[in-house]
């Protein structure tokens, strides 16, 4: 028998968003589980204004005042999407507990995040790996410098980003079993 303390279990919620820090996986791990849920999925980069895209280009971190728009309407289109189809999935990076207020409160509901947790190392040769329209890998020491862990008292799901991402939103997706309750559009 396993001494280990378990992972509380998170509260029931139509709206899921794969948060953590560029090139965990989010869009990737999102975009899986939509399919597995037969959900649809909505990428936070997509809802970035021009004016922050360009920031980020630059090499500039965003701030507070950049990521209120956006996280708002982000929200509000994941809530229009959970009304349609009654889940819904999204990916942002949520990385100060603020946001994740933030999103829950302009969503109108809950939000379980399903946490993408990685070292730093390994999250770096992901990012130095790959190509984002807007996303300097110059950045991700920013993003490691403003996230905040969810604390126990969030609704959560932490996985580790080392797996596959099928893997992950195969393990994630046997997790939501309270989503069978919910009537899911093809």
């Amino acid at each position: 028998m396993s001494t280990a303390p378990s992972q509380p279990r998170f509260k029931p919620a139509r709206i899921i968003i794969v948060m953590g820090v560029s090139s965990s996986g989010k869009s990737a791990v999102g975009a899986a589980l939509g399919r597995r849920l037969h959900a649809p999925f909505l990428d936070g980069d997509g809802y970035h204004p021009p004016a922050n895209k360009e920031k980020m280009r630059a090499g500039i971190p965003l701030v507070d005042e950049d990521r209120w728009p956006w996280l708002e309407t982000l929200a509000r289109a994941l809530a229009e999407a959970a009304d349609q189809k009654g889940v819904a999935v999204g990916a942002c990076s949520a990385l100060k507990r603020a946001y994740r207020d933030y999103l829950i409160e302009k969503a109108g509901e809950p939000i379980l995040f399903v946490f993408l947790d990685g070292d730093i190392e390994v999250i770096r040769k992901r990012i130095e790996a790959r190509h984002h329209e807007f996303m300097s890998p110059k950045l991700l020491d920013s993003q490691f410098a403003t996230l905040e862990r969810p604390g126990d008292d969030e609704n959560v799901l932490r996985v580790d980003v080392a797996d596959p991402v099928e893997t992950i939103a195969t393990r994630v997706a046997k997790e939501l079993t309270h989503l069978k309750v919910f009537k899911r559009g093809q």
